[in-house]
């Protein structure tokens, strides 16, 4: 099944609150950047992506979290992130009943993920590939 499909199903299950909200952010996150990729990862959940991982989201019992994937990478002028500052990597925002989504900074904070993958994964994926390829030729030699 494709994953936009698939995520569309799953906002439909949610009959409460948490299916609005969870529809408001996937559709924030999607006008972020025509490019970014939906899928449906790990037993269901919706992730989205752009050059590396930008985020993951789920519905809980009381509340949705988005997930960044470097959210401590991230400028957060809107203090939008608010959970998850346990790790150097992580952060979230956890949405609770009468939250409103502020569309305005959840796209720049989208787009600034974004800024970091194309400054760092692709940058990192592009030095770990040039310094396996003498290996590669090495062994090709030998």
């Amino acid at each position: 099944m494709n994953p936009s499909k698939q995520i569309d199903d799953l906002i439909a299950e949610i009959t409460d609150w948490r299916g609005d909200t969870f529809a408001k952010i996937r559709k924030t996150i999607l006008a972020a950047d025509p490019e970014i990729v939906e899928e449906f990862k790990w037993m269901g959940s919706p992730l989205w992506s752009r050059d590396g991982m930008i985020a993951v989201a789920n519905a809980f019992k009381g509340k949705v979290n988005v997930t960044f994937a470097y959210g401590a990478k991230l400028p957060d002028p809107d203090k939008l992130l608010n959970s998850g500052f346990g790790g150097n990597t992580r952060r979230a925002i956890d949405f609770f009943e009468g939250d409103k989504v502020n569309e305005r900074a959840l796209k720049a904070l989208v787009r600034a993920a974004i800024d970091y993958n194309r400054a760092n994964l692709k940058k990192n994926a592009s030095k770990a590939t040039r310094a396996k390829a003498p290996n590669r030729a090495k062994a090709a030699r030998e």
